[in-house]
């Protein structure tokens, strides 16, 4: 996940746990981080009491259990399902919301700290997801299909960074930054010259130092980050919805930069979707690909 180069942690800096990944919150003012902190961790709980699929009461488990009856849901949970649906479409169905039971089938059925944890890999099933068209939302009125399971993972968690990042900014008069794991976005006025993000994978990985304008956002999709599996079957999180399979490792990671975190969110992991075609999608902003060799290609003007 890109790192930030504001560690080791600073009096502007929070950091912890959630999720099976690392929040990060960054503020210009110093005396603020706790109350921004508190603003974030709230706006966390919200989105995990919303969409959850690893939460039996969860408003998303609940609706995936409804037999394929609509359900009247939160204006949040509306907005990350109205939000995954909207990624679906720009992308062709690359990023798409259904691949829960794919997910599911493939041993990623709990909190991922949970499923790295495990001895042995359980019996992998592998099905084709259904098409993210069967889905309705019709304002507040959500239905499910019988049997299918969503899973908002990639854009929610994106989406969450954005809704946290715009709170903090707006209640408190503040420039914050809210990283989770690989989703970064910013709002409010940025620290001079920038917001300072060292984006690397892992230690010894390829790297390099970008700076963020106020209002930017940044996302890094990863095929080696969250894996799992058996020895020589190690399996990721990111599925191609047309095969419920992970997709194939063209790239290792894929970094883009947008005026949203959802925005670069679903563009990074549509171009890990995509493979050999990910240039194509990309092309016309910043954006930097590693190969699994940890050959770098940079497109539209992202920084040597």
């Amino acid at each position: 996940m890109p790192l930030i180069e504001t560690l080791p942690i600073g009096a502007d800096t929070a950091q912890w746990s959630v999720w099976g990944t690392v929040a990060r919150v960054v503020v210009t003012e110093p005396a603020l981080l706790t109350r921004a902190t508190a603003v974030v961790e709230a706006e966390l709980a919200a989105v995990d009491a919303a969409c959850s699929r690893f939460r039996p009461d969860s408003e998303l488990s609940v609706a995936c259990r409804a037999g394929g009856r609509p359900v009247v849901v939160s204006p949040l949970l509306a907005d990350l399902v109205g939000a995954a649906l909207e990624a679906a479409r720009q992308t062709d169905g690359d990023v798409d919301p259904t691949i829960g039971g794919a997910l599911c089938g493939l041993g990623y059925d709990r909190d991922f700290a949970a499923v790295t944890g495990r001895a042995v890999a359980p019996a992998v099933r592998v099905f084709a997801t259904p098409d993210w068209r069967s889905v309705q939302l019709h304002d507040r009125e959500l239905t499910v299909p019988d049997g299918v399971l969503l899973d908002l993972g990639a854009t929610a968690k994106a989406a969450a960074a954005d809704r946290a990042a715009r709170l903090v900014a707006v209640r408190l008069g503040v420039g914050v930054l809210v990283a989770l794991g690989g989703d970064i976005a910013t709002a409010g006025p940025a620290p001079d010259g920038g917001w300072s993000v060292l984006v690397q994978d892992r230690p010894g990985d390829p790297h390099c130092t970008i700076r963020l304008p106020a209002g930017a956002a940044l996302a890094t999709s990863s095929t080696a980050g969250r894996t799992w599996g058996r020895p020589g079957e190690l399996l990721h999180h990111i599925l191609d919805p047309r095969t419920g399979r992970p997709a194939p490792r063209v790239w290792r990671t894929v970094s883009v930069a947008a005026s949203s975190c959802l925005r670069a969110n679903t563009l990074s992991t549509a171009a890990v979707v995509r493979g050999h075609a990910a240039p194509e999608l990309l092309r016309g902003g910043p954006a930097r690909l590693v190969t699994p060799e940890l050959d770098v290609l940079r497109l539209g003007g992202w920084p040597a």
